[in-house]
């Protein structure tokens, strides 16, 4: 699932590669994309070539291969909100205790795909599957789950390849940590700082900056309340 934005720019690689043989310019897809600075444009290549649409190739530079392009290649509708409403009924709600006392063991959460600690990626809006949840693990509200990406909140216990348990909501207090939208575009998991009327999206990793924002680029998809990982 690519978003309007990097089905744009993968598409203005593609018929710049067919009709001169090499990739545009970062200057050149920022002005097509009307972006308002480069480092739009590394996240949007970042994204691509996680999702093997494209491939850099070393040693080479402006070096870009179109691998794939998605089925569809009409452009597509903005993708305005990272808004998981696939939750429905009892899935990711904690029931109150039936009649007779008994309490449902389980409460089936949706993983809802990946978001990044680090260079932020596209969150996925379709459920991929599932995970069991005893309910006392889970407070009030609908909540999903994430797989996390990236290592920018590792002084914050959160690894990659760790699961996210999210609890929806759009608002959040400073310090704690949240799933953000950023432009409506890309998505991340940060601490949020308020800083007068701007937004910091603070990393746990001091290899990362603090980011900031005016409060109208930012929007919160709902908070972490728990984390769960393999070994």
């Amino acid at each position: 699932m690519l978003t309007r934005k990097q089905h744009e720019l993968l598409l203005f690689i593609n018929e710049r590669l067919q009709q001169d043989g090499v990739p545009p310019s970062f200057e050149e897809m920022k002005e097509a994309l009307d972006l308002r600075s480069k480092s739009g444009i590394h996240r949007l290549i970042t994204a691509l070539e996680e999702r093997g649409f494209i491939r850099r190739l070393p040693n080479r530079a402006r070096a870009l291969e179109v691998v794939r392009l998605p089925e569809d290649t009409q452009p597509q509708r903005p993708v305005r909100a990272f808004a998981p409403n696939v939750i429905e009924g009892s899935l990711g709600k904690v029931r109150p205790p039936s009649d007779d006392g008994a309490e449902r063991r389980v409460v089936s959460v949706p993983v809802m795909g990946r978001i990044a600690a680090g260079t932020p990626i596209s969150a996925i809006q379709s459920r991929d599957h599932t995970i069991g949840m005893p309910p006392e693990m889970l407070s009030g509200g609908e909540h999903y789950a994430l797989e996390v990406r990236g290592d920018s909140m590792i002084e914050a216990g959160i690894l990659d390849g760790d699961l996210a348990l999210i609890r929806k909501c759009d608002a959040a207090s400073t310090g704690e940590i949240v799933v953000a939208l950023i432009d409506d575009e890309e998505a991340t998991l940060k601490r949020l700082r308020r800083k007068g009327a701007s937004v910091a999206l603070e990393a746990a990793n001091p290899a990362y900056e603090t980011r900031i924002f005016g409060p109208d680029r930012v929007r919160i998809q709902g908070k972490l309340v728990g984390l769960f990982r393999r070994y």
